[in-house]
């Protein structure tokens, strides 16, 4: 045996001890293979004992080891490859071919016949990929998702009840092999992203766009913090695309303050955007001193910093008279209504309201003084009875 083929052999049998020691080490002696975390979660959400994980292991490691060679050696012929889990818990490699399969044979690896190859099937998505962008949205309707399932040898569309009429016309407008695919119905909603609710980045409010204040929940519901005048109780709310709840609460004018639903789905995140890949932590929301240091983050100017000017001012705006405001030079713009007010130190302060924009400017922020005023946070928590979300 070479010193190369002997080096591989003690690797390979090393790697093996380590699984097997997952299963039958106790949990101090299993720390060094794998995370304790790690392995508690997979027993719980896989619903594995120990026996089973290293079995998982095993064949995960046969999968690392063997797929792209058994794909190379396959070629036109390969239909993919899959962990697969018996009855008994266990689980096993399995590559699926097309063709003969006598070259394929590899230990620990089941060799399986299929119908179609991979690139037959993943060709097919393709297909229904270009029709997608081109047909007319409303004749997808309950259409919510396509792609390769590799154990059954098929295209799965997934479809909402009611609605096979269009997944079958869409599928036979792609033309594609009807024999490829497996129609699958689905109780849940449509698909979508989840969002990360984080202070100063934008959102959709009733055709326009402002910017989140700060993540907030209400007698329980997930939600936050923005400007009134963003719109009253109703206003759909949509965040990077995606509808995701609406204005529930507002007080405007008198004060400029309103709390938006999101999703159960969405996280709520207790930090701010600074717009340079960073963030600001919430920490609290102590209020800071005239003269104190402050920025402010919003969707249209990003992230800015100036300080506090003045305290309970009351803006003269077309809608009516809103009180109670705190003034700064920190300059901001249209969209950035709603944004976050912060302190260096995690302080939330506001959301942003109004201020003074010089002529034909969106922004004040060519100006050698800014005026802008923002709602405080403490007066609008209190109003709706909030609970600020920390980071």
């Amino acid at each position: 045996m070479s010193h190369r083929n002997s080096r591989r052999t003690v690797i390979a049998l090393s790697l093996a001890a380590a699984v097997f020691a997952i299963g039958s080490a106790s949990a101090e002696d299993r720390t060094p293979v794998l995370s304790k975390t790690v392995a508690d979660a997979m027993k719980r959400d896989l619903r594995l004992n120990d026996a089973q994980l290293a079995q998982y292991f095993t064949a995960e490691r046969t999968a690392f080891l063997n797929e792209a060679r058994l794909a190379r050696q396959l070629g036109d012929r390969y239909a993919g490859g899959w962990l697969e889990r018996g009855a008994d818990g266990g689980y096993r490699y399995v590559v699926a071919s097309t063709g003969a399969v006598r070259g394929a044979k590899v230990a620990g690896v089941d060799v399986r016949q299929a119908r179609h190859s991979l690139r037959q099937l993943e060709g097919a998505v393709e297909r229904l990929n270009r029709v997608h962008a081109l047909s007319n949205k409303s004749a997808l309707q309950g259409v919510y998702a396509w792609g390769v399932d590799v154990p059954s040898n098929s295209v799965v569309v997934t479809v909402a009840p009611g609605y096979a009429l269009n997944a079958i016309d869409f599928v036979a407008v792609s033309g594609i092999d009807a024999g490829m695919v497996r129609f699958e119905a689905s109780q849940m909603q449509a698909p979508t992203p989840f969002v990360n609710v984080i202070g100063g980045i934008a959102y959709s409010s009733g055709g326009g766009r402002c910017s989140i204040g700060f993540a907030a929940t209400r007698s329980g519901a997930k939600g936050f913090a923005t400007a009134g005048h963003c719109g009253g109780p109703g206003t759909v709310v949509g965040i990077s695309g995606t509808t995701v709840g609406s204005v529930q609460v507002r007080y405007y004018p008198g004060g400029d303050m309103a709390w938006a639903s999101v999703r159960s789905s969405d996280t709520l995140v207790g930090q701010v955007s600074k717009y340079n890949g960073t963030v600001q932590r919430v920490l609290g929301r102590t209020e800071a001193a005239v003269g104190a240091a402050i920025c402010r983050s919003g969707s249209t100017t990003g992230w800015r910093c100036g300080t506090v000017t003045r305290k309970n001012v009351s803006a003269n705006y077309g809608a009516g008279t809103v009180s109670g405001l705190t003034q700064s030079t920190a300059c901001a713009g249209q969209g950035d209504s709603g944004g976050s007010w912060i302190t260096g130190s995690g302080q939330a302060q506001g959301v942003t309201s109004g201020g003074q924009l010089p002529a034909g400017s969106n922004n004040n922020c060519s100006v050698a003084s800014p005026v802008t005023f923002f709602q405080p946070i403490n007066p609008l928590i209190s109003r709706f009875g909030l609970t600020l979300t920390l980071g």
